[in-house]
C-alpha cells in the first residue's frame, strides 16, 4: 500500500535503537524503534547492520503510513559509540558481534564498564582476563568487531545509495578502519579496481557529500576510471589524445584542466606515458609493468635458450607410424622448432592439423624423457585439449594454483619462488590469454623451460585486457610456425572450408541442403527470433538427437535487441524450462533463475566452493563457465550449478555472477566449442559487423552450423576485414626488447 507524506521538511532525529522489529537480510530494509529525548519513534529505511543499542542519527523525514501510522523513513544515518556501560551491555548481549553472547557480554562490561569498546577495537587481548576468554579467542572476537563496525558503518553511510553487504566487506577490506572518514573525503576512492565502482554511481555519493565538480579529487578520479573503464574493452593503454579528450567529455571540464590533472597524475605515478610508434599512450601502473615484464621476461628466454635438442628425421618418422599420419613439411619444422627452441607459438586455422602437430611434439617430448604439462583458459578448453591429447591438461588458474588475497585479488601461489616443475609447457587457446595471466604464467616458468603456445590468430582476442598471441606474432620477435595446409578429412566438413573462405575474405557455400553449413533466410528480427526458438526447441533435437541444453548453443554477436543473447534466452526459457506453480525460482536484473536453467559464470570468481562427484574439494569458477542450475536452496541463501564433474554453491549476493546460457555472445563462447551451433546474424549492430567475429562463431561448432538472418549481413562481415582494435604497448616493448 503507497505511503502518504507529510508536507514536513527533511530533518535529522537522534537516538537509540530499542528494537528491530523487522530486517530484510537480502536488501537491508529495516524496522525499528528509537527512543529520542522526546519519546519513542518508529524508524524505516534500507539500513543493513543497524543492531539494537545502536546509538544514531539519522537524516529523513516524517511520513504517514495508511497502516502503521507516522514513521521517521530514514535516508542516511550515522552510528555512534555506545558510550554508557549500560548501552554497551545491550548492544552485545544483542549478539552483534559474533563469539559474544550475553553471558559473556555481561563479564566483558563488569570488568571493563565502559571502556569495553575501547578495549575490544585497541587490545583485545586483554579480554583474557575473563574466565573463558582463551588469546586466540580474544583475538577472534577483537577482530569480528572491528570487521562488524567497519563493515556496518560504511553500510549505514552509504545506506541510500544501496551498497550491498558484499561490496560493503569490499570497500571495508580495501579501506580498512577509517573507511567511512576516507569515503567522506573522497568517495571517488570507491572507482579503485579492489572496489569497482562506476563513475556515475559515485558521482551521486559524491554531491550528497558535497564535492564540488571541480575538485582535483574528482578531476584525478575521472581520468584514472577512463582508463580503467578501458580495460573492459581490452586496452591496456590508450592514446593521450584520446584520453584527454574522453575524460573531458565525461568531467564536463576544458581541454586545458583535463592535461593539467593529466600532468599531476603522471607526476604522482599514478599513470606511466610512453611514446609508441611515434605517438604518445598512458598506462596505469600494473599493466605497464606487466607488458614490460612480458616484454622483458621473452626477451630473457630467447637470449638464453634450453639446452639445443634435435628431432630427427628417423624420431618424426616414428611417431608418423604411431599416429598413423603423415605429416607435411611446416608440421615437421614445427615439430623440430618446439625441440631447438625454447618459445614457439604454433598457429593456423582449423583443419590445418594443430593437433597433431602438438600431440606428436607431445610424444617426441615424452620420449626424451622431458616432464610436460598441458594448460588452457578456461576449463572447456582444458578438457577438449585433455580429449584431443590424450594427457591431462589443467586450466592455467589451477595450474598456477589461484588463491584469493587479503584485498580481494587473485594470487599464484606458483611464481618466481615455488616455479612450475615442468620441462616444457604447453599452452592451447592462447588467443585467450590476457596480459595479466601471461605475466603470472611467465613469472611461473624457470627460464629453463620450454613455452609451446597454440592458437588460433584469426579468433576474437581475449577477454580481458591485453591482444597477447596477435602482439606476440606481429613483433616477429618469437619463432612461430603457421600451418596454411587444409587435409582431406577436414575439407570434407563445409564448416572448416567456410571458416577458410570466411577469413580469406570470400563468401561462404551457404546453398547446399546437405552439408553441415547452412542459412535461414529471413529478414524480419521478430520472425527470426522466433526460427531461433524453434530450431532450439523442436526442429534440431528432433531432426539430429540434439539436447537444447548439452548439445545445441546459440552464438549472438551482441546482447541487445531482438537477436540479442537477452531476449533470445527469455524467449528460450520460456519454452525450455518455465515457471511452475511450486517451481522455485530467484530474480536478478530483470530475468529469473530457475532450476534446469542453462547459466554461465560472468566473471572470474576465486572464492566460489566447489565439490567433485568423487568428493574433491575446491574453489573458483570463472568467466564463461557454463553449467546447469540444479537447486535454489532458499533457506540457507543459496543456488548451486553444475559444471560438468563437479558442483559450485553461490551464496547470497554471489549469484549476480550468473546470467542464462541458452544465448550466448560470441566473445564469450571463445575456447569452447558445440555439437551445434545456431547463430542470428539480422540486427547485428554495425560495430560488430567485422570478419574475426564471423570466423570465431563458425568455428565454435563441431558438427552443424545454422545460420538465421540475411545474407546481406554476413556479406557485410566477410568484406569488413578490421582486426579488433586494442590499443597495447606488448608489440612494440617486444620489437624494442630485441632491437636492443
Amino acid at each position: 500500500m503507497a505511503r502518504q507524506e507529510s508536507p514536513a521538511e527533511t530533518e535529522t532525529l537522534s537516538g537509540t535503537v530499542e528494537r528491530i522489529t523487522y530486517q530484510n537480510a537480502q536488501n537491508g530494509y529495516t524496522v525499528f524503534s528509537l527512543r529520542t529525548s522526546d519519546g519513542r519513534t518508529t524508524g524505516v529505511g534500507y539500513l543493513p547492520y543497524l543492531a539494537e543499542g545502536d546509538a544514531v542519527t539519522l537524516t529523513g523525514h516524517y511520513l504517514v503510513h495508511p497502516t502503521y501510522g507516522q514513521q521517521f523513513e530514514a535516508v542516511s544515518c550515522e552510528r555512534e559509540m555506545p558510550s554508557t556501560a549500560a548501552a554497551i551491555l545491550r548492544y552485545l548481549s544483542s549478539g552483534a558481534i559474533r563469539g559474544v553472547g550475553p553471558a559473556t557480554a555481561r563479564r566483558m562490561v563488569e570488568r571493563f564498564g565502559d571502556r569495553t569498546l575501547q578495549i575490544l577495537e585497541e587490545s583485545p587481548t586483554d579480554l583474557t582476563c575473563i574466565k573463558g576468554i582463551s588469546r586466540e579467542k580474544a583475538e577472534q572476537i577483537g577482530e569480528a568487531y572491528r570487521k562488524q563496525f567497519g563493515v556496518r558503518d560504511v553500510m549505514l553511510l552509504l545506506a541510500r545509495f544501496r551498497v550491498s553487504p558484499e561490496e560493503a566487506l569490499r570497500i571495508y577490506r580495501r579501506l580498512g578502519n577509517e573507511s567511512t572518514a576516507r569515503l567522506r573525503e573522497n568517495p571517488y576512492l570507491l572507482c579503485c579496481e579492489e572496489i569497482a565502482f562506476t563513475f556515475d554511481r559515485v558521482e551521486e555519493i559524491a554531491r550528497e557529500f558535497q564535492i564540488e565538480p571541480t575538485d582535483p579529487v574528482r578531476l584525478e578520479a575521472g581520468m584514472e576510471f577512463v582508463l580503467r573503464h578501458n580495460l573492459d574493452n581490452g586496452h591496456t593503454c590508450l592514446p593521450v589524445e584520446k584520453w584527454l579528450e574522453v575524460s573531458c567529455r565525461l568531467l564536463g571540464c576544458d581541454a586545458a584542466t583535463a592535461a593539467q590533472i593529466g600532468d599531476r597524475l603522471a607526476a604522482s605515478m599514478r599513470v606511466f606515458r610512453r611514446t609508441i610508434d611515434g605517438a604518445d599512450f598512458v598506462f596505469l601502473p600494473q599493466y605497464l609493468a606487466a607488458e614490460e615484464y612480458i616484454a622483458g621476461r621473452l626477451h630473457a628466454m630467447l637470449s638464453r635458450p634450453p639446452a639445443a635438442d634435435t628431432a630427427t628425421d628417423v624420431e618424426i618418422d616414428a611417431v608418423e607410424r604411431q599416429l598413423s599420419f603423415t605429416f607435411e613439411a611446416a608440421q615437421r619444422e614445427a615439430i623440430r622448432a618446439a625441440l631447438e627452441r625454447g618459445l614457439l607459438i604454433l598457429t593456423g586455422p582449423p583443419g590445418t592439423g594443430k593437433t597433431t602437430t602438438l600431440n606428436a611434439i607431445i610424444r617426441i617430448f615424452e620420449n626424451k624423457n622431458y616432464s610436460i604439462l598441458l594448460a588452457a583458459p578456461t576449463g572447456r578448453a582444458a578438457k577438449r585439449m585433455t580429449e584431443l591429447t590424450g594427457y591431462e591438461a589443467k586450466t592455467l588458474h589451477r595450474l598456477l594454483e589461484v588463491e584469493w588475497g587479503d584485498a580481494d585479488k587473485p594470487v599464484f601461489a606458483r611464481n618466481e619462488r615455488n616455479p612450475l616443475e615442468c620441462d616444457v609447457l604447453i599452452v592451447d587457446e592462447t588467443s585467450m590469454v590476457d596480459c595479466a595471466v601471461f605475466e603470472n604464467l611467465l613469472r611461473a616458468l624457470r627460464l629453463s623451460a620450454r613455452l609451446i603456445l597454440v592458437g588460433d590468430a584469426d579468433q576474437l582476442p581475449s577477454v580481458g585486457a591485453g591482444n597477447v598471441l596477435h602482439d606476440l606474432l606481429e613483433s616477429g620477435a618469437i619463432p612461430a610456425v603457421r600451418l596454411h595446409k587444409i587435409f582431406r578429412q577436414a575439407m570434407e566438413s563445409t564448416i572448416i572450408r567456410n571458416a577458410h573462405a570466411i577469413i580469406g575474405g570470400e563468401m561462404p557455400e551457404l546453398d547446399r541442403k546437405d552439408s553441415d553449413f547452412f542459412m535461414l533466410d529471413l529478414q524480419n528480427p521478430v520472425a527470426a527470433a522466433k526460427t531461433v526458438v524453434d530450431l532450439c526447441v523442436r526442429r534440431l533435437p528432433e531432426a539430429y538427437g540434439f539436447s537444447p541444453h548439452t548439445d545445441i548453443q546459440v552464438l549472438c554477436p551482441s546482447k541487445k535487441l531482438e537477436l540479442g543473447a537477452v531476449n533470445l534466452n527469455n524467449l528460450l526459457q520460456e519454452r525450455l524450462n518455465p515457471p511452475g506453480e511450486k517451481t522455485p525460482q530467484v530474480a536478478y536484473k530483470g530475468f529469473f533463475l530457475r532450476p534446469g536453467d542453462k547459466v554461465m559464470q560472468v566473471r572470474n570468481n576465486y572464492d566460489i566452493l566447489w565439490e567433485r562427484d568423487n568428493g574433491e574439494t575446491g574453489s573458483g569458477v570463472y568467466n564463461g563457465d557454463i553449467g546447469t542450475l540444479t537447486e535454489i536452496d532458499a533457506r540457507a541463501d543459496v543456488i548451486r550449478v553444475r559444471f560438468d564433474d563437479r558442483v559450485a554453491s553461490y551464496p547470497g549476493e554471489t549469484r549476480s555472477q550468473l546470467e542464462l546460457a541458452y544465448a550466448v555472445t560470441v566473445h564469450k563462447s571463445q575456447g569452447s566449442e558445440f555439437d551445434c551451433v545456431v547463430l542470428p546474424l539480422l540486427d547485428v549492430p554495425a560495430p560488430l559487423r567485422y570478419r574475426n567475429l564471423l570466423y570465431t562463431a563458425v568455428t565454435r561448432a563441431k558438427k552443424l552450423l545454422i545460420v538465421v538472418g540475411s545474407r546481406g549481413v554476413l556479406a557485410a562481415m566477410v568484406e569488413n576485414g578490421r582486426k579488433t582494435l586494442r590499443y597495447t604497448g606488448l608489440r612494440s616493448f617486444l620489437q624494442a626488447s630485441v632491437d636492443v
